[in-house]
């Protein structure tokens, strides 16, 4: 066997990353009976599987709950990109935010459905056509060598694939996922292949590769796929009667974790096939894993530990689970006599650590007075044990990961909660708690990480842990948790969020871009905000060539640890200021700091704090805007708004109290992205916002999704302008396609500014999703563009005069454009809203 220098010595740190990032953010949920049997069959099935995909929400839940509790094999989820292109259906994120969230929601749907989660490095740029546009703006080594790291590290005996590599896919990520996945497959075990992971990980041979066929129109049936090849079908929808759920149920519950893309499923229940096609390998005939040994038989000498575990499945009291303890310590002693450079000797091994744990009902809990404190700092730790079982246990010591130790030998006496309580020192040299896939700037389509042994991670290791270590039944144990906040809410009850390291001082400028219209000033406001008690220093901001800032400096005192201090300066353009990034710079005893900070909390994740560079974009632009009183529906959280106020227009929020009363003073109203498919209110005032049009308004409607319109009431959308379209598909990924005017000399392209060209340089992300197609001859289309080898799309902006008034459907991407700053987007909505004035 091929064992690289180092691996002996690492293979137990590996384990432990991998299972430390699966650690749910609160305490170890505590296991009903049945899934304590079900973890002691586990014990018996020694078998990996690694499922590869594109995106959070790509992965078949059924599947991978059917793997992981039916098959029991340790199985993981690989997705390439953290969903950071998706839309939002739930906040105003965007980006590497919403990435933030979506990779919560597939740890909490991991937490359902059961199997490890991964990420390779790649950035979600936004719709992709084509594998090719994927792996080339990713960097195809990159993301390839995060694969194979990935398949040495996880070592499975079988790799399945969501989708296929080429156009079936629907996606240029979604085919990405397929042929990387394949390419991995092929060349994983050869050692001349990314050789600098060697020093970690050795060469690895999955047995064969599948694609679990997924073929949009055919998903929900049971129907054999017409395709050639070795397939074969495996009924996934069966029920456990252990966890008293089927596999439908519990991927319909994991698949509702993706909230912000509104992916709440009804539950299924009863006959499901899922169909696997043999891409590469050993042929099959019935199942995946056949001539695949997925017993004790594969790790030398261990007889007596098969042996050892029939008789605790066999023995099992579900009345009183502590009594496989004595039986279950053995185990993990006869465990321990074997190889331990063999995987499942390490992972077994902290599987029956685990079971232990759970059949003792053993809580350890460490949690402090603050969720966030400074390096150099100090905070309260309360430290809580007991364990619910008469089963002998002392706690021996414990530990912290920042270098303390307490040394005790407490008997923990049946029901009998030890508390203890400490002053947990954080070293200056600690880290501050960004993600670390953020602490560098994204490189085109890839996160740039340097530490090899982060990749794959689905977030950081815990900011402290600690450990415990007890005796029970004579033999000593170590568990180590997360040091985690908790708190009770007055509605929730008991919360928890993860406990994080943090700098002195951070800084938010109010305003993500400042547009200058003029050479007029413009106050920026700073909001400075304390990580610690009394911080004193001089702010001061850094602006692109030709700007200039009044004051230089602004001195600022903090004195209790949250206290916020806003200071203002004046900004001013020169005659060739240059667009860029201005950015707040704040100096204090200890150093400079230059980090913003920007919670993301809703109530189906733990929130997360992260820690962006503090700028914001001084932008001068000639913009003319005649509109200047704007009514706006908020859909499904945009921006825009803010970008409308920095055009000097006045924004008003239209909900139901607003949009029943007088619309007449309104220069334009503008519709967010979806609000037609989020607020059940809209087919209600929908006439209203038509006869708004035609006595003379000006209405803008960003685009919505298509079949998802809101029904109140069995009142239903018929149509969404005056006059008959529709919502397709059609999309222009490629942002820097060419923009053909399709009439030149209309007043949308004139007044009150020239658009030309040179206003769709440097668009971010794509051009427009969602474009209008089937359009009535009433409206006319202002745009044609395509990406590279397709026929050209007209319908990003449609455009027809009703009545008196004016009425827009756009595709084009303004709800990124505008909050990025691009001058050209400015230019265009500032003429969408003023036509009418």
């Amino acid at each position: 066997m091929y064992l690289p220098k180092r691996f002996v010595a690492l293979l137990s740190f590996f384990l432990t990353s991998v299972a430390t990032a699966q650690v749910p953010y609160g305490p170890v949920r505590q296991m009903p009976p049945g899934e304590i049997l079900q973890n002691l069959k586990k014990l018996n099935v020694l078998g990996t599987v690694l499922y590869v995909a594109a995106h959070p929400d790509d992965e078949n839940t059924l599947f991978l709950a059917y793997l992981s509790k039916e098959r029991m094999v340790r199985t993981g989820y690989l997705s390439l990109t953290r969903g950071d292109g998706g839309q939002n259906l739930i906040g105003p994120e965007q980006g590497e935010n919403i990435g933030v969230i979506r990779t919560q929601e597939l740890l909490a749907a991991r937490r359902v459905d059961g199997p490890d989660q991964f990420f390779s490095r790649a950035y979600d740029f936004g719709f992709s056509k084509s594998t090719d546009e994927a792996v080339r703006t990713w960097g195809q080594d990159k993301v390839l060598a995060d694969v194979v790291w990935m398949i040495r590290k996880y070592q499975p005996d079988v790799i399945i694939t969501r989708f296929p590599p080429d156009k079936r896919a629907g996606h240029g990520h979604h085919s990405a996922s397929g042929y990387l996945a394949e390419e991995a497959f092929k060349i994983s075990n050869d050692p001349t292949k990314f050789p600098e992971q060697l020093v970690y990980v050795k060469p690895w041979q999955a047995r064969r590769v599948f694609w679990n066929m997924f073929i949009p129109g055919a998903f929900l049936s049971n129907k054999k796929p017409d395709e050639a090849g070795n397939l074969i079908g495996l009924e996934t929808g069966l029920y456990n009667p252990l966890l008293g759920k089927s596999y439908g149920e519990i991927a319909a519950e994991s698949r509702s974790q993706h909230k912000s893309q509104g992916f709440g499923v009804p539950a299924s229940r009863g006959v499901k096939v899922d169909y696997l096609l043999l891409k590469n390998g050993d042929p099959v005939e019935k199942d995946p894993f056949e001539g695949v040994d997925m017993t004790w038989k594969r790790v030398p000498n261990s007889e007596d530990v098969q042996a050892q575990v029939n008789q605790l499945i066999n023995s099992f009291r579900a009345d009183r689970p502590a009594a496989s303890v004595p039986a279950l310590v053995q185990l993990y002693k006869a465990i321990g006599q074997l190889d331990s450079t063999t995987l499942y000797v390490q992972t077994k091994r902290q599987e029956v650590q685990s079971l232990i744990q759970q059949c003792l009902g053993l809580w350890l809990e460490s949690t402090p007075a603050d969720y966030a404190v400074t390096p150099g700092s100090s905070v309260k730790l309360t430290t809580s044990v007991v364990s619910r079982a008469d089963v002998p246990v002392r706690l021996l010591a414990i530990r912290y990961s920042t270098g303390a130790d307490t040394t005790l030998n407490l008997p923990l006496k049946p029901n009998d909660q030890v508390v203890l309580n400490s002053m947990l020192a954080i070293p200056r040299t600690q880290k501050i708690s960004q993600p670390y896939w953020l602490e560098k700037p994204i490189d085109k389509g890839l996160f740039q990480v340097d530490n090899q042994q982060l990749i794959g991670l689905p977030e950081n290791p815990p900011a402290v842990s600690v450990t415990y270590t007890v005796e029970i039944a004579g033999q000593r144990f170590s568990y180590t948790r997360p040091v985690v906040y908790k708190s009770t809410d007055p509605v929730e009850g008991e919360t928890y969020r993860p406990f994080i390291i943090q700098p002195d001082v951070t800084a938010n400028i109010a305003e993500r871009v400042y547009a200058f219209l003029d050479n007029n000033a413009k106050t920026a406001d700073v909001v400075l905000k304390a990580g610690r008690a009394n911080v004193t220093g001089t702010l001061r901001i850094d602006v692109p060539t030709g700007w200039r800032v009044e004051p230089a400096t602004l001195p600022f005192a903090l004195t209790n640890k949250g206290d916020e201090q806003r200071l203002s300066f004046r900004l001013l353009p020169g005659k060739n200021a240059q667009n860029g990034a201005m950015k707040a710079v704040m100096t204090t005893e200890n150093g400079t700091f230059t980090s913003g900070l920007r919670t993301i909390a809703y109530p189906h994740i733990p929130p997360q704090t992260l820690f962006p560079p503090a700028e914001a974009k001084a932008l001068k632009v000639a913009v003319n805007v005649t509109a200047k009183n704007i009514g706006y529906i908020v859909g499904a959280g945009d921006e825009i708004p803010a970008a409308l106020q920095q055009m000097g227009c006045r924004v008003t929020p239209l909900g139901p109290a607003e949009l029943a009363r007088d619309l007449s003073g309104y220069d334009a109203v503008v519709v967010g992205v979806r609000a037609y498919n989020t607020n059940d209110w809209m087919p209600v005032y929908q006439p209203k916002l038509m006869d708004y049009v035609k006595n003379g308004g000006t209405m803008i409607v960003q685009y919505v999704t298509p079949g998802g319109f809101v029904n109140n009431g069995g009142i239903k959308v018929a149509q969404i302008g005056p006059y008959p379209f529709t919502v397709g598909r059609d999309r222009v990924t490629e942002e820097d396609a060419k923009m053909t005017f399709l009439n030149p000399q209309h007043p949308l392209l004139n007044r009150p500014n020239k658009i030309t060209d040179a206003d769709f340089a440097g668009w971010i992300q794509e051009r427009g999703i969602y474009f209008a197609q089937d359009w009535d001859k009433a409206y006319e289309p202002l745009f044609a563009a395509n990406d590279t080898g397709e026929a050209p799309k007209q319908g990003s902006l449609l455009y027809a005069k009703y009545g008196k008034g004016h009425f827009m459907y756009t595709g084009l991407v303004f709800f990124r454009e505008l909050p990025a700053g691009v001058p050209g987007a400015y230019r265009l909505f500032a003429n969408m809203i003023s036509v009418g004035k």
